[in-house]
């Protein structure tokens, strides 16, 4: 996926499409460079500014963004813990979570010092970083949620840099974490989840990782965010291939649940297989594309509205359907998670604000191509 959002320079899809419009070409190729000033383009809309797109979060969550800012102000880590305790083990928002505060304690230990190396780095492959995870794990070490977040912390440490002769280390230390976790909360699919990750960048053998995964079946076993952590094993960019990829989402809608997000699935292998050359039209409106969207139109119709996560599926939706020129549907789909950019695909570009702003005026651009005004947009519906 990294290499594909690399080509598609976000200049260059701007050329894709003709813009009605002088002044959305001026707003796109702002956006492009992270400066994008939507008041003009987004007026009536009621888009949230560039500058104000959150990008820690897929969606909204008020009390872990409560909890995120309680913590960077006082680095205390109690927040954390509070929180975890109060989310359940099987719950999809607690995986989601210690995702997040894993997130911001990896971005802590990387600035920690300015970023130069001090009394407060964290140790090649080793202690967790962030004053507050490093204080959480010393005061609470039986905490479950105290540990499954230093294990994901590990997990990113280590994936920010494959080639780092500390990372193979750095990933058997979180599988040790991992299996410490499993303790603490024997029925919590989380730190099998963590593990999938680990296993992954240890290059684990096909019968190991099954394994492995059975474990996370029998817990969770139509924890979305679980099989969005299981499916890079399988793509042609890690172990296995288009086809292996393809089968793994396949069994997975087939064997999805009434109220399931699991029939969204397909979209995301779609996204990781597709060719770096060809982003052209037509592409975009193949059988295969065009069954993964609907699959996840699908998905989205039944699952609860009040999904965790949902809304990764929309913000990857919005970018197939922008692709597609199916800009009405990708207006539904922006109004749904309008304010938030943490998720794939806008958090694999170094400026995912800019990226995700780009593809809002090209929606925006092509809706009122077709006659869209911010008057004939549908009536408002919850969010989430």
């Amino acid at each position: 996926m990294e290499a594909l959002l690399a080509l598609i320079a976000l200049l260059a899809i701007a050329g894709l499409i003709g813009y009605p419009l002088a002044r959305r070409r001026r707003t796109l190729q702002q956006a492009g460079h992270g400066l994008a000033s939507v008041a003009d383009p987004m007026a009536g809309y009621g888009f949230v500014p560039a500058e104000q797109l959150d990008p820690r979060l897929p969606g909204p969550d008020p009390e872990l963004a409560e909890a995120l800012a309680e913590i960077a102000r006082t680095q205390d880590w109690r927040p954390a813990s509070r929180l975890l305790a109060g989310t359940p083990e099987g719950d999809e928002r607690r995986w989601q979570r210690v995702q997040s505060l894993a997130g911001a304690a990896a971005f802590a230990s990387a600035h920690e010092g300015d970023g130069a190396p001090g009394p407060h780095s964290e140790a090649p492959g080793g202690s967790p970083g962030g004053i507050w995870l490093r204080t959480w794990r010393s005061e609470k070490p039986k905490d479950s949620g105290g540990a499954q977040t230093h294990a994901q912390f590990l997990v990113v440490q280590a994936m920010r840099d494959p080639g780092s002769q500390d990372f193979r280390m750095i990933l058997e230390e979180a599988r040790t974490v991992c299996h410490e976790a499993r303790l603490l909360a024997p029925g919590s699919p989380v730190p099998y989840i963590i593990e999938l990750a680990a296993a992954r960048g240890l290059g684990d053998r096909r019968p190991d990782y099954e394994e492995l995964w059975s474990k996370v079946v029998q817990r969770a076993p139509q924890h979305m965010g679980a099989h969005l952590a299981a499916l890079p094993y399988w793509s042609e960019k890690w172990h296995g291939s288009k086809e292996d990829a393809d089968a793994f989402t396949e069994r997975a809608a087939a064997g999805a649940a009434a109220d399931s997000l699991l029939p969204a699935l397909p979209l995301f292998s779609v996204y990781d297989h597709l060719p770096e050359a060809n982003m052209v039209r037509s592409l975009f409106q193949s059988t295969v594309v065009e069954r993964a969207i609907e699959g996840a139109h699908y998905a989205l119709s039944k699952a609860p509205a009040a999904h965790p996560v949902a809304p990764h599926v929309r913000h990857l939706l919005i970018w197939f359907l922008v692709q597609a020129e199916r800009y009405a549907e990708a207006m539904e789909q922006l109004r749904l998670v309008d304010g938030h950019v943490g998720a794939v695909p806008w958090s694999y570009h170094p400026q995912p604000a800019a990226a995700y702003a780009t593809y809002r005026a090209l929606a925006v651009a092509g809706w009122e191509s077709q006659g869209g005004t911010p008057a004939t947009l549908p009536p408002d519906r919850p969010p989430f």
